[in-house]
């Protein structure tokens, strides 16, 4: 039996690549040799876990002062600056990398609701579900350059 050499529908008359069994745009049969009953298409279905879990990196940080422990919201735009503290007004250099930076926790919007999440250092990298919404997030580790609110 000859596949397909590629070249217009015979019904539609959209041209087709070579190697299919059933037109793109109209789903005719495209090999004469074929006939319907002949074909098992198989049912679709999506795969839960590809269909909803969406990456979510973290928009910013919940550190603690180096010098005054108190906890500080840092926004993911100011990695490798120089910040200061709004209670002990000591200045350090932003960079959540660093050993001496102790992360709480850090905080992003959740791509299903749009809900700000704060989320533990610790889940970093595994995948979990919106507590608002359920839907699915897998957490990465790259920091988002969206603004802070």
């Amino acid at each position: 039996m000859p596949s397909w050499p590629g070249g217009p529908c015979p019904s539609c008359g959209e041209d087709m690549p070579e190697n299919l069994i059933r037109c793109i745009s109209c789903r005719t049969i495209l090999n004469s040799d074929l006939e319907p009953d002949s074909i098992e298409v198989p049912s679709f279905f999506e795969l839960q876990e590809l269909a909803c879990m969406i990456e979510l990196s973290p928009r910013g940080y919940f550190i603690q002062c180096p010098d005054c422990q108190r906890e500080l919201r840092i926004n993911g735009k100011y990695i490798g600056q120089t910040v200061s503290c709004k209670h002990c007004e000591g200045r350090f250099q932003f960079e959540p990398e660093k050993e001496k930076l102790v992360i709480d926790s850090f905080y992003a919007d959740c791509p299903h609701c749009k809900k700000e999440l704060r989320v533990g250092h610790r889940y970093l990298g595994e995948k979990v579900a919106c507590k608002f919404c359920g839907g699915k997030i897998q957490l990465v580790k790259k920091v988002g350059q969206a603004s802070d609110h």
